[in-house]
């Protein structure tokens, strides 16, 4: 096991998976911060520009560690995918996040060797790869293993300066339906 100190993590999730970041959130106990958004902590009736604004510089600019919790439905939202693009930017106001991705057990692919790509976000599987990649993903441990999660945020945190991540993708204006013949629509 390494030792790490506690990070700073920004988790991002469809809202149907609200019980895995829950449960994220409470088996890592004192391993983490957690930065993520809350119920009640942004106004629905707020413009999108000044949602998004908010989201960047109160919750994603004081993260070191960006992790995405990947179900069935995660790779349509047009959020998860800005969020990401935030974190993986480096700014005057924001610092670049270490970038995990996490299949949960309600990913179709959960439990098979490989996830087909186009079932997780698309700025996420842009960074993910080989040893040489900014992100990495991993799945959901069962049982959960604490130390081991811990193990992922940390490496992440390491690789967010000594690799640069792929942040090329334009966000997408809407929430994606259904994959098409390249893996996206939009």
């Amino acid at each position: 096991m390494v030792t790490t100190k506690r990070r700073k993590v920004f988790a991002s999730f469809h809202e149907r998976d609200r019980k895995y970041r829950e449960y994220f959130e409470k088996r890592m106990g004192t391993g983490l911060v957690d930065k993520s958004v809350g119920d009640g902590d942004m106004d629905p009736r707020l413009r999108v520009e000044t949602t998004r604004a908010r989201i960047r510089d109160e919750f994603i600019s004081d993260a070191s560690v960006f992790a995405v919790l990947a179900g069935k439905r995660t790779w349509r939202r047009k959020y998860v995918g800005w969020e990401i693009g935030s974190g993986l930017r480096a700014t005057k106001k924001n610092s670049r996040c270490g970038l995990i991705g996490i299949l949960l057990p309600a990913h179709f692919d959960f439990g098979k060797p490989k996830y087909r790509a186009r079932l997780i976000p698309p700025r996420l599987h842009d960074n993910a790869g080989s040893n040489g990649s900014f992100a990495k993903t991993y799945r959901w441990p069962d049982p959960w293993d604490t130390n081991a999660v811990r193990n992922w945020i940390h490496a992440a945190f390491l690789r967010r300066n000594s690799i640069l991540p792929n942040n090329a993708r334009k966000p997408f204006g809407r929430n994606r339906s259904v994959p098409c013949r390249d893996g996206w629509s939009d």
